[in-house]
């Protein structure tokens, strides 16, 4: 066996073992872990140097308990504008050579973060991981959907890091921006066991194929990436594909982040490669259940330490996972700070539209909302039939009930399908303010 495949199969073994471990004993790793990183960073990366020394902090004082919480948060901004004094001058060599990785820009805020060799070797054994929990069958074929790809491609295997480590079916990368119906035809010839896909795309396969009477018979898997998987995307998916979905919540600039437990709903955070902090208004941790933003930590990446990175996404923190991994858990990711309806007075919450019931008065294929100030949303729209003035109402009425405020919606229709960002990911609320 090769020896980096070697190294990687023992990482595998090793997380296997490490997500038992009680999380007292896991944070004890975590310090650890954050203090090398922490004296390397003093050393090479003067924008660390400089905001160790603003909060008064050693690298051995901000890894004992409640020493990262003094740390400026290192924001997106930062990451953009300081870049060069943020990046370690060099990195150990047994880390392997430093690659750039340009975000999508999906944002309005591009980044440039330099990853290693090593930082790509943790993301595989957690992307292992994360199949030999949901018994993923390896001999079956795969489909991938992927944005920036040009056209529908066949492949022998699955490509690595599957494919180094198991002998694996063929699979099939498909574009995102295809058509649904032909992306639903090229599942149907394919026929996979085992489906990856943003969460809209996979609704919109399971709507056509819903409508055409037909079905994929060998699926047995969904795994959701890149788009908030929300309670009425997780059944829609479930029920029109007929099969179990997993989501997966990661980000280009850290890697695999919290992936779904195999035996609860709840999120168990990849705490052997991260540190995961969910911050109230007031910097400091949010209560179970008490909703946040993310700040995370990557204990692998020395060429760009992202101590503190507050990542723009928000979730809620879980308690004690029922399985016995004593990995922490989030109860849901409830997607960026962006995803968030801002009400009057100021605070954000979680947009509940009442989508159950638009059907009930309007025929809504598909939608999304824009929320452009404070007291108005904009209603984009792909219905069946053109709506009446009095649908509208009607649908205005649900919406103004389930948000709790007395919002003004503006209406605006698309022919077919409502647009995707350029990354290709599509969001159902976006707040512009």
């Amino acid at each position: 066996m090769n020896p980096s495949v070697r190294a990687l199969a023992s990482q595998v073994e090793r997380l296997m073992v490490s997500q038992w471990e009680a999380a007292s004993g896991l944070e004890i790793q975590q310090r650890e872990r954050l203090h090398r990183l922490a004296e390397y960073a003093a050393r090479h990366s003067p924008l660390i140097r400089q905001r160790l020394a603003e909060a008064a902090l050693t690298p051995t004082e901000l890894a004992t308990p409640g020493g990262l919480a003094r740390m400026p948060l290192l924001r997106r901004r930062d990451l953009q504008l300081a870049a060069k004094q943020l990046y370690c001058a060099e990195v150990p060599p047994e880390h392997g050579e430093v690659h750039n990785l340009r975000t999508s820009g999906s944002t309005g805020e591009p980044v440039v973060v330099r990853r290693t060799v090593l930082t790509d070797f943790h993301w595989n054994a957690l992307t292992m991981r994360d199949h030999l929990w949901h018994e993923i069958e390896f001999s079956g074929r795969f489909s991938a959907v992927r944005p920036t790809l040009p056209n529908h491609v066949r492949l022998p295997n699955w490509g690595p890091p599957t494919s180094l480590l198991f002998r694996t079916g063929a699979a099939e990368a498909i574009p995102v921006a295809a058509e649904a119906r032909q992306q639903a035809q090229w599942l149907l010839e394919f026929s996979p066991q085992v489906l990856l896909s943003f969460p809209s795309v996979a609704e919109a396969i399971a709507g056509h194929l819903r409508e055409s009477g037909r079905r994929l018979p060998e699926l047995r898997r969904v795994k959701s990436i890149g788009e908030t998987l929300s309670p009425r995307l997780r059944e829609a998916i479930q029920t029109g594909l007929g099969a179990p979905i997993v989501d997966i919540y990661s980000s280009h600039e850290v890697g695999i982040i919290a992936v779904q437990c195999p035996q609860s709903s709840l999120y168990h955070v990849m705490a052997e490669n991260l540190i995961v902090e969910v911050l109230n208004e007031d910097g400091g941790p949010c209560a179970e259940g008490e909703a946040g933003r993310v700040a995370i930590t990557d204990l692998h990446n020395y060429a760009t330490p992202m101590i503190r990175y507050e990542i723009g996404d928000w979730a809620e923190p879980g308690g004690l996972c029922p399985c016995g991994r004593g990995l922490p858990t989030l109860r849901r990711i409830l997607g960026r700070e962006r995803n968030l309806v801002k009400m009057p007075d100021g605070t954000r919450r979680y947009p509940l539209v009442g989508f159950v019931r638009f059907r009930e008065v309007a025929p809504v294929l598909q939608y999304q909302f824009i929320q452009h100030a404070l007291d108005r949303l904009e209603m984009r729209l792909v219905t069946e039939t053109p709506l009446r003035a009095a649908q509208e109402e009607d649908l205005a009425a649900i919406v103004r009930k389930a948000l709790g405020f007395s919002f003004a919606l503006d209406f605006t229709y698309f022919p077919e399908r409502l647009p995707r960002s350029p990354s290709g990911k599509f969001e159902e609320f976006v707040c512009r303010i």
